[in-house]
């Protein structure tokens, strides 16, 4: 089964794993204060609400380093974000906007997809006080508190209409009505079932 796909970018710690962990209900993605911990894509799938599936990928933090680590971390943010219906893109309100986020954003908005602007480590916060974030040309962002599973919801309710449907639910197979068109020979049942056709 192939479902939608969402992916987790932005720069280190600013919380990608941990909203992942909080999304997929799991402890799969390593989460610490160290940056840089995530290396590899991890994915995992979500139940969003009880019609809506999809799969999460938690990418490495992206930097302005030219590290042989960081270029292979660059790489799967790439390569995760070609495959992705919807992109989280997560900063931290405790950082506020840097240069980096600007970077990041830009090249986002490059890729014309659909991007929800998620501002982490928002406890507490308003879109009064939020309003920073707009400079980063994405919109209005969701503020959460994954640590604290603060705005979760609404995340998702932001997500869901943003996401094609899955295979599995194009699936569905729509069955008509079978009609038998009967008579004896040359009474005008191919002409009749030509004119219900329109042939």
């Amino acid at each position: 089964v192939s479902y939608p796909v969402i992916s987790l970018v932005g720069r280190p710690n600013v919380g990608k794993s941990t909203l992942f962990n909080r999304l997929s209900n799991s402890r799969q993605a390593l989460v610490s204060d160290f940056e840089g911990l995530t290396r590899d894509r991890q994915y995992a799938t979500v139940q969003l609400d009880d019609e809506t599936k999809c799969s999460i990928i938690d990418t490495g933090g992206l930097t302005n380093e030219d590290s042989l680590i960081d270029t292979g971390i660059h790489e799967q943010v790439l390569s995760a974000l070609d495959e992705s219906d919807v992109i989280f893109f997560i900063v931290s309100n405790k950082d506020g906007v840097t240069s980096l986020d600007l970077d990041i954003s830009s090249q986002l908005r490059k890729l014309k997809k659909n991007i929800i602007l998620v501002c982490n480590k928002a406890e507490g916060l308003n879109q009064v006080t939020a309003a920073e974030f707009f400079e980063l040309g994405l919109g209005e962002p969701v503020l959460i508190s994954a640590e604290h599973n603060q705005g979760i919801s609404e995340l998702i309710e932001a997500s869901i209409p943003l996401l094609p449907q899955s295979f599995e639910d194009n699936k569905t197979e729509v069955k008509g009505i079978a009609v038998a068109v009967l008579g004896r020979p040359n009474v005008g049942k191919s002409t009749l079932i030509n004119r219900i056709l329109g042939e």
